[in-house]
């Protein structure tokens, strides 16, 4: 019986911000590694989510990339500097469009200005959300989509029903180089435990804040603690710019921290299968988005 080669490799996730790069990684990687929301700068870091296939002996390193989006202040530049860079790294290039939203401006800057820069790096495009079009609607955006600069081939897929992606991961497992796996075979994310446990409140806050907020909050982990009986506890800060946004994430009486805190422990209890006590304090740091020294503790490169 023939022995199959090992293959492993990086795929750069790339996208305009909200086309659904993050639920295409985790529905590939079939964990959650990365939050999902509808508001923008969902993602700020180089999130790696690991997909292994031992018995067909290939491993994808998929790294879910901010969406591209203008610099406007220290905290975006670094997000377009990582993306810049982990695409250059990369082996293959999966670039996510909204098929809902049909191909725009925003998606031809990125195949124009990033993906045309690397030239040597297969491009395989995800045209996501086609489970809210009919037969019609899809073959139009596949059609917009196959004039894209840069593109080498185009997968129809839905990530949050599960469907078109077989073909898609076959073709990146193809583009993948021969080799060892990258990572344990177990092993679903390289982030940090406080930097994914910071990531899962920062997803309860964007579910639960106005429009306003997001882009000025920020999650600090402090703190995990591993008691006798058993319970994580977890210490940690929410960020904000300024007092009036402080009191909108406080809430009448304290009820929108407490909704926060309470949702936000249901689903680090689901990631830790463990009891977990939550303390969270919610903090006012001006400009925290332009600290250089603030980015760096919070690990976003």
């Amino acid at each position: 019986m023939p022995v199959t080669e090992t293959r492993s490799g990086f795929v750069g996730v790339a996208g305009r911000p909200n086309v659904g790069k993050s639920t295409v990684v985790n529905s590939i990687v079939g964990a959650r590694v990365a939050i999902v929301s509808e508001r923008p700068q969902t993602t700020r870091r180089a999130i790696r989510g690991v997909a292994t296939d031992i018995g067909a002996s290939w491993q994808l390193v998929l790294t879910d990339l901010p969406g591209v989006q203008r610099p406007r202040d220290a905290l975006t530049e670094r997000m377009q500097r990582r993306v810049e860079r982990e695409i250059g790294d990369s082996d293959v290039v999966l670039f996510v469009v909204n098929g809902e939203q049909g191909v725009g401006p925003g998606d031809r800057f990125i195949s124009k200005a990033l993906l045309t820069a690397n030239v040597d790096t297969p491009v395989v495009c995800a045209v996501n959300k086609v489970d809210r079009l009919n037969n019609a609607e899809t073959a139009v955006v596949l059609a917009e989509a196959a004039g894209l600069e840069g593109v080498d081939e185009l997968f129809p897929v839905s990530a949050r029903k599960g469907t078109g992606l077989e073909p898609l991961i076959s073709k990146l497992v193809e583009l993948v180089p021969e080799g060892p796996f990258l990572f344990p075979p177990e092993q679903r994310t390289d982030l940090p435990s406080e930097v994914l446990i910071a990531e899962l409140i920062r997803e309860q806050v964007l579910r639960r804040t106005r429009d306003e907020l997001p882009h000025a909050v920020e999650v600090q982990v402090d703190e995990i603690a591993h008691r006798e009986d058993g319970v994580v506890e977890v210490h940690g800060h929410v960020w904000a710019e300024t007092e009036s946004q402080k009191g909108i994430l406080i809430g009448s009486g304290g009820r929108k921290i407490k909704e926060i805190g309470t949702a936000a422990r249901t689903e680090l209890e689901r990631e830790l299968g463990a009891r977990v006590f939550l303390d969270l304090q919610v903090r006012v740091r001006k400009r925290w988005r332009r600290d250089e020294g603030l980015l760096d503790r919070l690990g976003i490169e």
